[in-house]
C-alpha cells in the first residue's frame, strides 16, 4: 500500500495559539485528507515543542510551575485544533516520557558514531531564537534583528556536534535531490548558507534544567532543537517501545515549517539523521507568512486575528478555502477580514454555493425531487443534437480539470488546484445561462433536452463535491446528503470517477443554504467591536506590575547624548535583500548631497511600498557598518514591542522638514 506521512513544526509554548500555527496544521490536515481519500496509509504528526529557556522564562512571568504552564498552553492548543477538526494521527509532546526517551536514543546514536564531544562553549545566544549567534564584531553582542535585542553571553562547558563534518554530505544530499528543500529560493538560501561554512553546534546546556537530561550525563540538559527536531520519528517509534511506526513511515514523506525555522530542518536535522545512520526526510517544505494590510502581525499594530473572534463569523470551511486559495503556498500572503469576506461572497456563496442551490431547486421544482435519467447523449458515439454535443463538452471540462486538479496539488500549488475547480463551477454556470432549464421546462417535448441539462449539471457536481472532500469537509458532505447520494464522498477516490455512473431515480434530501452571503458592512462592524472590547480587557485586567519593562542601560551624560545626531529621513527607496528575510535596503534622503544607503531588519514587519515616501528618524553620525556585503550608512530608529520585538518606527504627526535635527 502507498503511505504518506506529513507532519507540522511542534509549536513552541511560550505563547497562545495564532493563525500561523493554524495555517501550517491546515495544509497538513488538507494533504492527510487527500491521501486518505486516494487510498494511501497516511499518517498525520503535530504537536508541541516544550523545553528550553524561553519556557522557564515564560512560566516565571506568568508565576506559576513549568509544567503547569505547559499543560495551560497545551490544553488551548488542542481547543484551537479541535475547533478546526484537524484529524492529526497523533500529538506529540516533548515532556511525554517516550520522547525523552527516544530523544536520549538518538542523542547517544550521534555520540556513539563519534559525532559528539565534550568542550566548553563561550559565545552569544538568542534566548527567543534558540538559536546561537555568531560574533560580527570582536567582544560586541550580535543584534538579533527578529527579536530586537542583543544575544547573551554565555559561557559554560557543553557538549558540541560536529556539524563541520556534515558540510560535502549536505550539499551532495542537495544536490542528488534537488526537491528536498521547496520552495527554490529556500533551497537556494541553504545552499548558500552551507558552502559559507558549517561550525561545529553546542548541543547542550548545563544552565537550562528545563529539558531532556543527556544520557550519562544528566548534569546537562539537550540542545532545545536537537530535542524538538527528534519528535518527527520518536512519535512514530524511533528509540522507545511506547510507540509503533517508525519502519512503515519513515522517511517523512513531506515536513512544512515556516521559512523562520527552514534552516533547523534542513541543515541541522538531516546531519544529526545522517550522523545517526538514519535516512533523511523525502522532503522540507516552507511556507511563507501571512501578513495583515501588508504588515507581519503584531498586537502592537492593532493587526492580529483573534482566531475566537474568527471563527464566531466564518465557517472552518470558509476559512479553509481562503487560506489555501488566497496564499500562494511558499509565499507570504495577505490576511485580512474584508478579504476573507469579498473570497466568501464571491467564490462560495455565488460560486458554489449558488450552483448547488439553484441545480437543487430545479430539479426539486421540475423532476419532483427525483434525480432524472441519464441523458442518451451520454450512451451516444456521435451526439445527435447541438445540446447533446454541448452536455458531452461539459464533460470534457470536468474531466480535464480533474486531472489539472491533481496535478496541481501533487505539486503543493493549492491554489491553482482550486482554480481549476472553479473553473468547472464557472462552465457549469454558462451552461445552464445557455439552456435556460426554466424555459425548457415550459414545453413538453423538451423534456429530454432538460433532463439532460439537470442530470450533466448534477453528475458535474458529484465530482465536484469528490474533489473538494479534502478542502470543504463539511460543506462537501452536506452537498452529497442533498443530493441524495450514498456513503459518504470521503471514501470516493476521485481518480476512480467515471462520468455517467449518477443513479437516476434518487430523492434529493434536506435542502440547506451552503454559504450564506456575508453582509460586509454588519460583519465588520461586529468584528471591529469584538477587538475592541478584547483589548480594554486585556489592557485592564493585566497589573500594572506585571508589564514588561526592560531593565534601563547604565546612566549617561548630556555631553554622551549630545554625540547622537538624529536626523529626519525621507526614503527614496527601498527593496528586499536576496537571501536575506530580515533585511530592507533603503535609499535615503537626508538633505545631503548624496542620498545614503542604510539597511534595516524590518523586512519581516514592512513591505518595500509602505516605506517609500516615508519619514524616518536615523542614527546619522554612526559609524558605517556591513550587512550581507552591504554598508549601512546611519541606523533607523524603532520603537521594540511586546514578546517578539515587534519594531514600530518612529515618525511624526507634524511635517517635519528632511534633515532636521532631534535635540
Amino acid at each position: 500500500m502507498k503511505r504518506f506521512y506529513v507532519t507540522t513544526p511542534i509549536y513552541y509554548v511560550n505563547s497562545k495559539p495564532h493563525l500561523g500555527h493554524v495555517y501550517t496544521t491546515l495544509i497538513a490536515d488538507t494533504l492527510f485528507r487527500l491521501k486518505s481519500q486516494r487510498g494511501f496509509d497516511t499518517f498525520f504528526l503535530t504537536g508541541t515543542d516544550e523545553h528550553g529557556q524561553n519556557i522557564e522564562r515564560a512560566a516565571a512571568k506568568n508565576e506559576r510551575p513549568v509544567k503547569e504552564h505547559v499543560d495551560a498552553i497545551v490544553a488551548e492548543f488542542k481547543s484551537i485544533f479541535e475547533k478546526f477538526n484537524f484529524c492529526y494521527s497523533h500529538w506529540v509532546r516533548t515532556t511525554d516520557d517516550y520522547h525523552e526517551e527516544g530523544a536520549q536514543e538518538l542523542f547517544r546514536k550521534v555520540r556513539d558514531a563519534g559525532y559528539i564531544y565534550k568542550s566548553h562553549y563561550e559565545g552569544w545566544y538568542c534566548v527567543g531564537c534558540a538559536e546561537f549567534k555568531e560574533e560580527m564584531e570582536a567582544g560586541k553582542a550580535p543584534y538579533c534583528e527578529l527579536h530586537n535585542r542583543e544575544a547573551e553571553r554565555v559561557s559554560e562547558e557543553s557538549y558540541f556536534f560536529k556539524l563541520s563534518a556534515f558540510q560535502d554530505r549536505l550539499l551532495k544530499l542537495y544536490e542528488e535531490r534537488p526537491d528536498f528543500i521547496q520552495p527554490e529560493v529556500r533551497r537556494n538560501e541553504v545552499i548558500s548558507f552551507v558552502k559559507s561554512g558549517l561550525k561545529d553546534l553546542s548541543v547542550s546546556r548545563v544552565s537550562v534544567k528545563w529539558g531532556i537530561p543527556l544520557p550519562d550525563d544528566p548534569s546537562h540538559t539537550m540542545y532545545v532543537w536537537f530535542d524538538a527536531l527528534s519528535n518527527y520519528i520518536t512519535a512514530i517509534g524511533y528509540g522507545n517501545n511506547k510507540r509503533s511506526g517508525f519502519d512503515n513511515y519513515w522517511p517523512a514523506n513531506l515536513q512544512l515549517v515556516g521559512k523562520d525555522i527552514i534552516r533547523f530542518h534542513t541543515v541541522y536535522w538531516p546531519a544529526f539523521l545522517l550522523a545517526a545512520g538514519v535516512e533523511p526526510p523525502q522532503k522540507v517544505y516552507a511556507h511563507g507568512m501571512w501578513l495583515s494590510g501588508g504588515r507581519k502581525m503584531s498586537k502592537s499594530l492593532g493587526n492580529v486575528i483573534n482566531i475566537n473572534i474568527l471563527l464566531k463569523h466564518f465557517s472552518t470551511d470558509q476559512i479553509r478555502y481562503f487560506c489555501l486559495r488566497e496564499m500562494v503556498f511558499g509565499q507570504d500572503g495577505d490576511f485580512t477580514y474584508e478579504a476573507l469576506i469579498e473570497r466568501c461572497n464571491a467564490d462560495l456563496a455565488k460560486g458554489l454555493g449558488n450552483l448547488v442551490s439553484r441545480t437543487l431547486k430545479m430539479v426539486e421544482k421540475y423532476c419532483d425531487s427525483n434525480l432524472p435519467a441519464k441523458p442518451k447523449a451520454f450512451l451516444l458515439t456521435m451526439p445527435e443534437t447541438a445540446w447533446h454535443k454541448e452536455a458531452i463538452e461539459v464533460r470534457e471540462v470536468v474531466l480535464a480539470n480533474r486531472a489539472r486538479f491533481e496535478l496541481e496539488f501533487s505539486s503543493y500549488n493549492f491554489s491553482r488546484a482550486l482554480e481549476a475547480v472553479w473553473e468547472i463551477i464557472a462552465r457549469v454556470d454558462k451552461y445552464i445561462s445557455d439552456n435556460a432549464p426554466w424555459k425548457l421546462a415550459k414545453d413538453p417535448s423538451a423534456r429530454e433536452h432538460l433532463e439532460t441539462v439537470l442530470y450533466t449539471v448534477l453528475e458535474a457536481i458529484r465530482f465536484i463535491a469528490v474533489l473538494l472532500v479534502p478542502i470543504l469537509p463539511d460543506s462537501a458532505l452536506s452537498v452529497w446528503k442533498q443530493v441524495g447520494l450514498f456513503s459518504t464522498p470521503e471514501e470516493i477516490n476521485p481518480e476512480s470517477l467515471v462520468w455517467g455512473e449518477l443513479a437516476e431515480g434518487i430523492t434529493l434530501g434536506e435542502l440547506k443554504t451552503l454559504f450564506p452571503t456575508i453582509d460586509k458592512e454588519l460583519t465588520m462592524s461586529e468584528i471591529q467591536k469584538e477587538e475592541s472590547v478584547e483589548v480594554t480587557e486585556t489592557t485592564e485586567s493585566k497589573p500594572t506590575e506585571n508589564r514588561e519593562f526592560l531593565p534601563l542601560r547604565p546612566e549617561i551624560t548630556i555631553d554622551d547624548f549630545a554625540k547622537i545626531d538624529l536626523r529626519v529621513a525621507k526614503v527614496l527607496e527601498a527593496e528586499r535583500i536576496p537571501k536575506a528575510d530580515k533585511l530592507l535596503k533603503l535609499i535615503v534622503d537626508l538633505g545631503e548631497e548624496k542620498p545614503r544607503q542604510i539597511l534595516a531588519g524590518i523586512a519581516q514587519y514592512y513591505t518595500p511600498e509602505q516605506m517609500v515616501g516615508r519619514k524616518i528618524v536615523i542614527v546619522a553620525n554612526l559609524e558605517p557598518r556591513k550587512l550581507r556585503g552591504l554598508e549601512s550608512q546611519g541606523m533607523l530608529l524603532a520603537a521594540s514591542i511586546g514578546e517578539q520585538g515587534q519594531p514600530v518606527l518612529a515618525s511624526f504627526l507634524e511635517e517635519v522638514p528632511i534633515g532636521a535635527r532631534l535635540k
